[in-house]
């Protein structure tokens, strides 16, 4: 079963707000209008708004609220896809040219400052101090986040916190938010909206961390990028933190990348790396560390009553520990 049949009772709702996200992003500027349009249609799962619904029906489910956190939040995500491309020079993204490919840095970066902005004026229309502090803090720790990220990389001796630290605020961070955030203006009460911001926060961490084995073990046309496309800018995920306690392994990557402002690796040395990689534990270790996330996931969801809405985030859940492309 693919993952939107998992939320498939949603779809009127997905709809809603999809057309929502298109006339949010409405601009008279021709480039801007069309590099956004461009962005939006590339597709995408829209998980945010999924979890921002799911958590909206455990209680008083007001769709226009919904919506408006719904928007905002995956207009935030848009807007940070934008900004990483341009970061990782990244010309391709679901298989798709990048908005930084496509029309350079400084458009890509001003139609990511645009996409966020049309975030935040969508979040404005939200009575809810709650709203805007929780969407400000984590607004805050995603910054820092891409700014750890630039620091790390190419930094082979990184611990196993630091990056944890940097998922949490890459990936795990939003999704949790769309939980919290969905509950909180649904009305659930204080002990369930942390629950639910739990269940979010350790499905991000599992999520981000078969993203980053897939990167590993998935095809370039499954992935939309080539394969070992997150090692090639640097960034030190887990597979490759484990596989490094493989001296063999360690020694190849830092003579490999002995200078990062000048990598030149052809398909073969590419090949050799990956083999060299799957031939460690890393790929099945770090996959014990996405399911220990994914325990504490379901776990948190045990005290809320049965509903269709708590079901399917059980679901989704084990959709994700199962995702093998």
């Amino acid at each position: 079963m693919k993952l939107p049949k998992i939320y498939g009772f949603l779809k009127k709702d997905l709809d809603i707000i999809e057309s929502a996200l298109h006339e949010s992003i409405q601009v008279t500027h021709p480039v801007l209008r069309k590099a956004s349009m461009e962005l939006l249609e590339a597709g995408g799962k829209r998980i945010r708004p999924v979890f921002v619904l799911l958590a909206g029906q455990l209680r008083d489910y007001d769709m226009d609220n919904i919506k408006k956190v719904a928007v905002s939040l995956e207009l935030i995500h848009m807007a940070t896809l934008v900004h990483d491309d341009v970061i990782d020079e990244a010309e391709l993204r679901r298989g798709k040219p990048t908005t930084k490919s496509l029309y350079g840095n400084r458009v890509a970066m001003y139609t990511g400052d645009y996409i966020l902005a049309r975030a935040l004026e969508e979040a404005t229309t939200i009575r809810n101090a709650n709203v805007h502090r929780l969407l400000s803090k984590t607004l805050v720790e995603v910054s820092i986040g891409e700014i750890e990220q630039i620091k790390d990389k190419f930094v082979w001796d990184q611990t196993l916190r630091d990056y944890l630290r940097r998922i949490k605020r890459k990936t795990a961070l939003l999704i949790a938010s769309s939980c919290k955030l969905g509950a909180i203006v649904s009305g659930l009460d204080e002990r369930d909206t942390d629950r639910l911001y739990q269940y979010g926060y350790n499905i991000g961490m599992s999520y981000q961390i078969i993203d980053d084995i897939l990167d590993f073990t998935s095809s370039a046309k499954e992935l939309g990028k080539p394969a070992g496309n997150d090692l090639l800018q640097g960034n030190i995920t887990l597979p490759v933190l484990y596989a490094m306690e493989n001296k063999e392994f360690k020694q190849m990557i830092e003579e490999t990348f002995i200078n990062p402002d000048y990598i030149d690796i052809d398909e073969k040395n590419m090949k050799m790396i990956l083999s060299k990689l799957k031939s460690t534990d890393a790929i099945n270790m770090s996959y014990k560390v996405s399911d220990l996330y994914l325990e504490k996931a379901l776990r948190s969801l045990d005290p809320l009553p049965h509903s269709r809405a708590k079901q399917t985030l059980q679901d989704i859940a084990k959709y994700i520990g199962k995702r093998r492309s």
